[in-house]
């Protein structure tokens, strides 16, 4: 029976990329342990271990703890916020509040699994009850076997034993009330997390909405119809409700895979949505947790090559050109409007971040991890798993990689997937009068053409910075460079 008694000694819910209320493992099992007298805390740490939060995952922090603030304040409560080592701010939480309990959701990556086995093995020690749940994955890291008892390398054999094995644990306890505290809390201002001077931000609010609330209506939104048709449209990127949109609020936690895999499952058992395409949403749910596999078993994925092979790729390091992809000035249009998606909304739609991933990896033969840090910062939805894997598997050096042979060619890629040309035109303005014909190879139309659409190559929108068959043929010729080197060792 749940405790409420105010006299008793209070529980620590430790958040971290788990920012919700509703089913949330550590935050049930706080509930159990304690009642309503729970500190409900976040620590933004200061490890230097741990990879800092790139600029657009800040900007999202910030609103996704406001947000937290706001429906923990509704109950009764008080969001306690700190800054500094893990270890340390605990240790005088548990000292200031007489805790005797502390709980929190598990995280995989390495340094982040360092912290907390020392957190837990101190705090034990000195006879705290301390536990931890899985509260941002279907199934743990290392439950899925292969027939050898190994971990899942290829992804299809790994969503073949998901689908097989999982069931959703039952929902979590969400308090209906909270005991306030005198706790000494951080001023969220002060931890700086908005960006200013300048404020690179401005067309994030028209676009998102963090925190749980905003996840769950997104959720709704797209259960309600639009995944229905996600196995033909999601690679549209010209269709604003080809995907879920969810992606950001599954890297914070606002909601879990299992909230995901419950809600999915009960609109189909309910006839409410075609299966089929909510077991290909689904599938990519499973996806991001196959990410997580892949990092829980190489914990340097987003520093060192998951096959050592690729060491010896003969990348190039033209900054001048890593510069033009950044801006979206690379003279492909495809390419381009991608980029220029991500500074703008600190999202990409799916497909279009294979193609530049590839264009960048292949075209440019710049080193994937300069893609995957330029991600890192400028994306909302930074996975410390996903954005790893994605950007080995585009580059060919993965798990379960694209082939490194396989070169997406930005032309017909946007002529396949663009199909309305929206997209383009939305992220390329000053190609917008252009015939869809040249939409995506402006080069190729006549200066009469250019000119009644007002382009004016070199000037308003640039040449190609690099010649797609030529670069082609570079990919495909240190491709071999490598697989010389490979066999000759």
């Amino acid at each position: 029976m749940a405790i409420s008694a105010a006299d008793s000694n209070p529980a620590i819910v430790w958040f971290r990329r788990n920012l919700r209320l509703s089913d949330n493992p550590a935050l049930g099992a706080a509930i159990e342990h304690a009642g309503e007298n729970l500190i409900c805390l976040y620590i933004f740490e200061t490890d230097d271990t741990l990879r800092p939060l790139g600029g657009a995952s800040k900007w999202w922090l910030d609103k996704s703890l406001r947000t937290l603030k706001t429906d923990i304040e509704a109950l009764g409560g008080r969001l306690i916020l700190r800054k500094g080592k893990a270890n340390e701010t605990l240790a005088k939480v548990v000292q200031e509040s007489g805790a005797n309990a502390i709980f929190w959701n598990r995280r995989y990556d390495e340094a982040g699994r360092t912290i907390d086995a020392a957190v837990k093995s101190e705090l034990k020690a000195q006879g705290l009850t301390c536990e931890s749940f899985n509260g941002s994955v279907l199934t743990e890291p290392w439950t899925q076997k292969t027939g050898s008892g190994g971990y899942y390398k290829v992804y299809s054999p790994y969503w073949r034993s998901v689908q097989k094995a999982y069931q959703p644990e039952p929902v979590a306890a969400a308090p209906s009330k909270l005991l306030s505290n005198t706790l000494a809390s951080d001023d969220l201002e002060s931890w700086a997390l908005h960006p200013r001077s300048p404020d690179w931000s401005t067309g994030f609010d028209a676009d998102w909405t963090p925190g749980e609330h905003g996840a769950a209506a997104r959720l709704n939104a797209f259960l309600s119809g639009p995944v229905s048709n996600y196995g033909n449209d999601r690679n549209r990127p010209d269709l604003e409700t080809s995907t879920s949109g969810l992606s950001p609020h599954l890297a914070f936690g606002e909601v879990s895979p299992a909230q995901i895999w419950r809600a999915t499952k009960l609109r189909v058992e309910t006839g409410q949505i075609d299966a089929k395409g909510a077991q290909k949403f689904l599938s990519e749910v499973a996806w991001r947790d196959f990410a997580y596999v892949l990092l829980f078993h190489n914990p340097q994925l987003a520093s060192e090559n998951f096959k050592p092979d690729f060491d010896g790729m003969p990348w190039e390091g033209n900054a001048d050109q890593l510069k033009a992809w950044q801006q979206g000035r690379t003279g492909y249009p495809i390419v381009d409007a991608g980029m220029r998606e991500l500074w703008h909304t600190g999202w990409m739609h799916n497909r279009v971040r294979m193609i530049t991933a590839s264009f960048l990896t292949k075209h440019l033969m710049i080193h994937w991890r300069d893609g995957e840090d330029w991600f890192w910062n400028t994306l909302v939805d930074a996975d410390p798993a996903s954005n790893s894997a994605s950007w080995q598997w585009v580059a060919g050096s993965g798990a379960d990689a694209a082939p490194y042979f396989r070169i997406f060619n930005p032309i017909t890629q946007g002529e396949k997937f663009d199909v309305s040309g929206d997209y383009v035109r939305k992220w390329c303005p000053e190609l917008k009068r252009l015939p869809r014909k040249f939409l995506y190879q402006p080069w190729k139309a006549g200066p009469l053409i250019l000119r009644e659409a007002g382009v004016e190559l070199g000037a308003n929108y640039p040449h190609p910075i690099v010649d797609h068959s030529e670069a082609r043929t570079r990919a495909l010729a240190a491709y071999e460079t490598l697989k010389e080197r490979r066999d000759a060792a």
